[in-house]
């Protein structure tokens, strides 16, 4: 796989292990050995212990009762019953540290996946389904949960028990041994083709349930529930769902009968073959053997049936680990995937507090990659060598506490060059610079507090309203809060509601009303109280009470913070100290609102065309749109 470039699916893999899948696994048990070294010892003591009843029992036969001798048979009984319990012990123990071990292995799996995924740049996100991202976390992270809990442990404990088995049958009669274990060779080969198998299949299988993930994601989010029912597409949707469940019910069969038919057959041999024993010893001794005695066959067929149960687990584990490592393979896809923008070595951390504000663009052009996309450039096509550059040339300087406003038709760069404020990009050629410091040599986390984000799409947690606003600052006081919220002019609406601050929001806020949640999103940016603004300041879908009070709170926001806000009222440009019109990714004109319309450019042409629409200029003087060509719904 390509690590350039993300799509909402995945290319496959490469059939069989990735290089170094298995010692990557062995990494996260790497820091719990010692925890591992307990149950390895656990694990020689059980498989020692569990030789001694089948001798014992080989005792009890030929010696003890022969002999006649109470004090032997009472002394070997009371051994039996006493081993089993000390076994069980250290078994309990055992079972609970490799547990332990196993989900911590599973913790730490997960933490470095989502921290990784934290790390992934913007356009990782906006090329790669949801759905899809969440599968990886639950379903693969889940689905390998029972190898990485109890299956490191059952195979050492297998092997373990296997091999002092074995050593002691060999001790009691090497041509039974032989007769026992001569057809394993056949059933190691045939395992190991059953188990390539297995991991071909399992990786299809999570692919599926990906794509099923995906689905339930995007059509049963409130968003998706209401498009699919204005549109009436209910019926298609669970249609679409109905497919992929099928596809997936088909290949979960088919991992589960994988190599049935194969384990029937050993199941079968296992069983027979202590009949086969009897057979071979009873015709020794009858004819004679003199090195077999009753007790010897007896223990023999004690131990064979505790070599097969470890034998047959084995093979199956085999089988269960291939289908482990292709969601091993998937998961470290993701970890293979390279962040593009990280903290350089020596990173400078920013001072909110001694952060002045000046901005600067210096010759900024930027270019989305190759398959990208975003704001102000569609996608690229696949192939396409270079894409065309999305900003040319940017150039302006913002004094601390100077309001710049970014005009222009839509798709012409706006969003794209405070993005790269933000870092959430860094630029192709140039330098954006805070205070004289190039962005890329800031901490991204101290970028993030002195920067503040206002969108038109507010994005609310599933939470209560007071979680919501703690976001922009996790230690503030109640009084912080309320005096923020009273900023953003939503505290007497929040008190209103049925648990006052405490009254959980819903999935994206939308128990809330369009503006009521901008407002909330505003009073979020004020208790951050960032030094630097980037307003997004998008209204025109919101009634006009909302956007006068939205207006009203963002007035003494701005005041005082350098602000860069993509314009689309009047009342944001004329207040501008400086206003810049893009257009196709580059700065055509610049000035004040006077100075612009008598250049009778761009912006004049935006300006007079809104004016001559004259509609919504009768209701309210500050509804010129400056973006997109749209009037605002008034």
């Amino acid at each position: 796989m390509h690590h350039g470039r993300w799509m909402g699916r995945f290319e496959e893999p490469e059939q069989g292990a990735r290089p170094g899948t298995f010692r990557r696994v062995v990494a996260f048990f790497r820091p719990y050995w010692r925890e591992i070294a307990v149950v390895l010892v656990a694990i020689l003591v059980t498989s020692g212990l569990g030789l001694i009843n089948p001798y014992l029992l080989k005792l009890i036969i030929d010696t003890a009762i022969p002999r006649r001798d109470l004090t032997l048979l009472n002394l070997f009984v009371g051994l039996m019953i006493v081993v089993p319990i000390v076994a069980g012990l250290i078994g309990v123990g055992q079972t609970y540290v490799s547990n332990l071990v196993g989900q911590r292995v599973m913790r730490d799996l997960r933490n470095a996946l989502y921290a990784h995924l934290q790390r992934m740049p913007l356009r990782f996100f906006t090329t790669t389904r949801t759905g899809e991202i969440q599968s990886r976390l639950a379903n693969d992270v889940g689905g390998i949960q029972q190898v990485v809990t109890s299956t490191a442990a059952g195979i050492v404990s297998n092997i373990a028990t296997a091999g002092s088995t074995i050593a002691l049958m060999v001790a009691i009669d090497l041509r039974l041994t032989a007769l026992s274990l001569a057809l394993s060779p056949i059933f190691l080969f045939a395992t190991r083709r059953v188990g390539a198998l297995r991991r071909e299949i399992s990786t299809a299988t999570q692919r599926s349930l990906a794509d099923l993930t995906a689905i339930t994601q995007e059509t049963l989010s409130v968003s998706g529930v209401l498009l699919t029912k204005t549109f009436g597409r209910q019926q298609e949707a669970t249609a679409r769902f109905a497919a992929e469940n099928e596809r997936l019910a088909r290949l979960e069969i088919r991992q589960q009968m994988i190599g049935r038919w194969f384990f029937m057959i050993i199941n079968v041999f296992f069983s027979i073959t202590p009949g086969l024993v009897y057979w071979v010893a009873g015709r020794a001794i009858i004819g004679g053997d003199t090195g077999l005695t009753i007790g010897s066959i007896v223990a023999f067929t004690t131990l064979q049936s505790r070599l097969f149960f470890p034998l047959g687990q084995l093979l199956n584990v085999y089988v269960d680990v291939q289908g482990a490592l292709a969601l091993f393979d998937r998961i470290f896809e993701y970890l293979d995937l390279t962040p593009e923008i990280t903290d350089r070595p020596g990173a400078l951390a920013l001072d909110p507090d001694r952060v002045q504000g000046r901005v600067e663009y210096d010759h900024v052009s930027f270019r989305y990659p190759a398959g990208a996309s975003g704001a102000g450039a569609g996608p690229q096509p696949d192939g396409a060598e270079e894409p065309p550059l999305a900003l040319s040339d940017i150039s302006f300087t913002i004094e601390p506490g100077q309001l710049v406003a970014l005009v222009g038709p839509s798709g012409a760069g706006k969003t794209t060059i405070t993005y790269l404020l933000q870092r959430l990009y860094d630029v192709t050629a140039g330098a954006v610079r805070i205070d004289g410091h190039d962005v890329r040599d800031v901490t991204l986390e101290s970028l993030g507090r002195v920067i503040g984000f206002v969108t038109q799409e507010t994005y609310l947690f599933h939470a209560t309203v007071r979680e919501n606003l703690l976001y922009g600052k996790p230690d503030a006081t109640q009084a912080e809060i309320e005096a923020a919220a009273r900023a953003a002019a939503i505290h007497d609406r929040i008190m209103e509601l049925p648990e006052g601050y405490d009254t959980v929001v819903g999935e994206r806020g939308y128990k809330l009303s369009g503006g009521e949640k901008q407002r909330l999103a505003l009073a979020r940016v004020i208790l951050k109280d960032p030094r630097i603004l980037i307003l997004d300041e998008a209204t025109s879908a919101l009634d006009t009470h909302s956007e006068r009070l939205i207006q009203a709170a963002l007035e003494p926001l701005m005041r005082g913070r350098t602000t860069i806000a993509i314009a689309h009222r009047l009342s944001t440009v004329l207040a501008a100290d400086l206003i810049l019109v893009i257009d196709r990714g580059r700065i055509v004109e610049r000035g004040t609102h006077g100075e612009l319309l008598a250049r009778g450019g761009l912006y004049a042409s935006l300006y007079h065309a809104q004016l001559a629409r004259g509609d919504t200029l009768r209701t309210r003087d500050d509804a010129i749109v400056l973006d997109e060509g749209v009037p605002a719904a008034g």
